[in-house]
């Protein structure tokens, strides 16, 4: 099979397209072939400077196919249905192993481009929320960088749950195209001051809940917009920079800061079951997955490079 391999971490350029072994096949597994690949941050952050966990290594959470081989244990999946994987590598190639249990059923007539861009950015995002976050009707909640795939996610879940949504995102275009998503307030965070806005939006009250992928530097702004009792969702490193953070603010006003980390119970009932709900709703159309750019998979390095220019709308996909 051909795949997107790399031998060192790096920047995009260390991504080649070469020749890769076929996965084999396992009792509890099933093989895809692949049909789209949707890039998350973590695919970006592993390639920078993730572990490989395979020499060359093909990184990849998350990817969309046909399944031509189903191991002996398996009895939920057939050879020929359409399902969205994810595990913890192994995406940018042709052909992909993943443990059954990885593995949901696209519903008759979905475009499996959108598809493939579901189970992590609205399965994290609805951990953010509410296994987490404890989101609760009429509550304020803050998504950082709105108009990526999560924030994307986070917007339309929280809106349906009653809350009022303010989201940050890099421009007033960018902001202006997350309104029909469920946005309540838009601030431009390469303009205006965060914490600021957030305390004339809310009336100096600060936010319920916030959502963050970014960390680093923009995680000790998310604190600082909390209201009383309320909560952070810090669930990436978007940004790359470190998480060096003054957590004295928590204490004054009985805020906390949770770690969500989906991976860590992706294979529980619950998150298997909320996942495949929220691609059962988007196939109904009400819940919407924003495909912002395509690129064959023998382009992964510019993939990457267009997701690292912060240029994105929604999600980078790679198509074999």
């Amino acid at each position: 099979m051909k795949a997107a391999v790399y031998y060192e971490n790096g920047p995009p350029s260390v991504l080649k397209y070469e020749d890769a072994p076929d996965p084999q096949p396992h009792p509890q597994a099933v093989i895809i072939t692949v049909e789209a690949v949707s890039i998350e941050g973590g695919d970006t952050l592993n390639r920078a400077g993730g572990a490989l966990a395979t020499n060359p290594h093909i990184v990849g959470y998350q990817a969309a196919g046909t399944i031509v081989d189903v191991g002996a244990q398996v009895l939920h999946l057939k050879r020929g249905q359409k399902v969205v994987t994810v595990n913890a590598f192994g995406s940018h190639a042709e052909l992909r192993s993943v443990p059954a249990r990885n593995a949901w059923p696209i519903p008759d007539g979905f475009d499996i481009k959108q598809a493939s861009a579901i189970p992590v950015p609205f399965g994290t995002a609805d951990d953010c929320l509410f296994e987490f976050g404890k989101l609760k009707k009429g509550e304020t909640v803050l998504v950082q960088a709105g108009a990526g795939a999560v924030g994307l996610a986070a917007i339309q879940l929280a809106k349906r749950a009653g809350a009022i949504v303010i989201a940050t995102a890099s421009s007033e275009d960018k902001l202006a195209r997350l309104k029909p998503f469920g946005l309540d307030y838009g601030i431009d965070y390469t303009r205006k001051d965060l914490v600021a806005e957030v305390m004339r939006i809310t009336d100096n009250k600060g936010v319920d809940l916030v959502v963050d992928p970014v960390g680093g530097s923009t995680l000790q702004k998310s604190l600082l917009t909390l209201g009383y009792r309320g909560r952070v969702s810090m669930v990436g490193r978007a940004g790359r920079e470190p998480n060096m953070i003054d957590a004295s603010s928590l204490m004054a006003g009985n805020r906390t800061l949770t770690g969500v980390f989906l991976g860590a119970e992706i294979m529980t009932d619950r998150a298997h079951d909320m996942i495949q709900r929220h691609i059962d709703e988007a196939a109904r159309g009400t819940l919407k997955v924003i495909i912002d750019k395509t690129f064959p998979l023998k382009e992964a390095a510019a993939a990457h490079a267009y997701i690292e220019s912060r240029k994105a709308f929604g999600r980078v996909l790679l198509i074999p």
